[in-house]
């Protein structure tokens, strides 16, 4: 077993039931925290990551692109199709991805919560995934990182370096990663 990857495919599974249960219009055209990305886009997403990482190289170095080419190649399948190729994609994820479980752990668990917040739903976050999270955050929010040092109330340890800012690890690492709707739910402490 490759490292991080029971968690991994846990979160997978976890993915896949919030999808699931989502009803048809919530599927189709629901608000994620992703921009202009329904819940079914960031399902395609995931699963282009499997299914397509050339896509990735053929945008050379620029993720969005890659990002969009596969939204759009999924957009093309209903959302039984869809949903589908989502129960193969959980159920026997992909050589290279398993691979690079650790590190792709975050951006599955980021995602997760995209559907989830932008639905206005919640879950207990396990402590592994909200530790993924905050990796992946810091991986996106290396400029803020410079300027504010996060300090998680749960799981994981303090990075970066000024004002300080605190939340959960599932909260900082959204954050970090772009998710402006979670700052709310900080509390920056006053410096001085």
């Amino acid at each position: 077993m490759f490292p991080g990857e029971r968690d991994y495919r846990a979160e997978r599974a976890a993915f896949l039931s919030t999808v699931e249960s989502l009803t048809p219009e919530e599927f189709e055209h629901g608000t994620t925290l992703c921009a202009g990305w329904a819940p079914r886009d960031v399902l395609g997403h995931l699963i282009g990551i499997d299914e397509a990482p050339a896509e990735y190289v053929k945008a050379a170095g620029n993720v969005n692109k890659a990002n969009a080419r596969l939204v759009e190649r999924f957009r093309a399948l209903d959302r039984d199709a869809l949903l589908d190729r989502g129960r193969e994609w959980a159920a026997k994820p992909a050589f290279l991805s398993l691979t690079a479980s650790y590190g792709l752990l975050g951006d599955l668990a980021v995602h997760h919560q995209d559907v989830l917040r932008g639905l206005g739903r919640s879950r207990e976050v396990p402590p592994p995934i909200a530790r993924a999270i905050l990796r992946e955050g810091t991986v996106f929010g290396l400029k803020k990182l410079r300027r504010y040092r996060v300090e998680p109330s749960d799981t994981g340890r303090a990075i970066g370096r000024g004002q300080v800012v605190r939340g959960t690890a599932e909260q900082l690492g959204l954050w970090l990663a772009g998710r402006g709707s979670v700052e709310p739910e900080l509390v920056f402490a006053t410096q001085g």
